[in-house]
């Protein structure tokens, strides 16, 4: 049997809006992610931008030609801001092997590791050991570096805490390994499926549940990833949580600047607290308004690039 093949070379942080992007296409085969390595190729500023090559495959059939077409045109704004080559299209006999690239990436206490990674744990570390998936959020995402920092500053042991939008699950394993309690919801099967996999990999079944549905209002603004999804379970927002946690689009949190309100809890130990990300600069301004009026105050930041990181106190 024959393959389509379809490449592109990609800068670490297009790699995650490469498998969200496809899984909203519903691909749910693997991707094959290895370091950049054009071997004899002379080095050129452009190549010197590129971190990884993706490889991702669809049998060689009918109706093939459509579907390179769809994906095509769904990464292509990727290919246009410079971010990833233009998409390579091949027809081979045989599927790459399924190499993973040898991530290690530290952040803070934090060390992400994919799968295969050799690592040794020193004092103080928290490994987060993680599948390739489809999700966003795999830690090469800037908003997902700049959430990993607020969360080693504000979270505290025996904290009860929602990670909103869990997508990989890459930081309900982080929060549960700052012994955390975490309640883990995406209204997407496949970040489910993703984070329970992140779950079971780092051993924090005890401190992490996993759950498909949304938060209040969110069940109704449909997947934020602009896709499809049938009806999913509304988490109702009462007086629950220590911390929110959500890496998620400024539209979404500026939807439910009320319901994080009211799923914060103040007590003796905790004030409610609520870290935002997800977004660039251009929404800062309309996120920290929208969560002012529903009764937060901005207490810490983190930037990097356009991306931006903001903890609020829920007064």
């Amino acid at each position: 049997m024959s393959w389509i093949e379809l490449s592109l070379d990609a800068t670490a942080e297009a790699v995650d809006w490469v498998r969200t992007l496809l899984a909203e296409h519903h691909y749910t085969n693997d991707l094959r992610v290895v370091n950049y390595n054009r071997a004899g190729q002379a080095t050129t500023e452009a190549s010197e931008l590129w971190a990884f090559t993706i490889r991702f495959y669809l049998p060689d059939r009918m109706q093939a030609k459509a579907q390179v077409a769809k994906i095509s045109q769904l990464l292509s704004p990727l290919h246009r801001t410079g971010q990833t080559t233009a998409l390579e299209v091949a027809i081979v006999d045989e599927i790459a092997p399924d190499t993973e690239a040898a991530l290690i990436h530290r952040v803070g206490r934090f060390v992400i590791l994919s799968s295969n990674a050799p690592f040794t744990t020193k004092e103080n570390d928290v490994p987060l050991r993680l599948k390739t998936s489809l999700s966003f959020g795999s830690g090469l995402h800037q908003a997902t570096v700049l959430s990993l920092r607020l969360i080693e500053r504000h979270v505290t042991p025996s904290m009860q805490v929602l990670d909103l939008g869990c997508g990989s699950g890459i930081l309900s394993v982080a929060i549960a390994g700052l012994n955390a309690q975490v309640l883990a919801l995406d209204n997407d099967p496949t970040a489910v499926e993703a984070t329970q996999d992140a779950v079971d990999r780092n051993g924090v079944q005890d401190r992490v549940t996993v759950m498909q549905g949304s938060l209040g209002r969110g069940s109704q603004l449909g997947h934020w990833m602009g896709g499809t999804l049938d009806t999913v379970t509304t988490l109702e927002p009462t007086a629950r949580f220590d911390l929110i946690v959500a890496n998620i689009f400024a539209r979404v949190h500026i939807d439910l600047a009320e319901d994080y309100g009211r799923s914060l809890r103040q007590t003796n130990a905790h004030s409610g607290l609520l870290i935002t990300s997800g977004f660039t600069a251009d929404y800062e301004t309309e996120v920290t308004t929208a969560l002012d009026k529903a009764g937060f105050k901005a207490i810490d930041h983190e930037r990097s690039g356009e991306w931006v990181a903001i903890s609020f106190a829920k007064l």
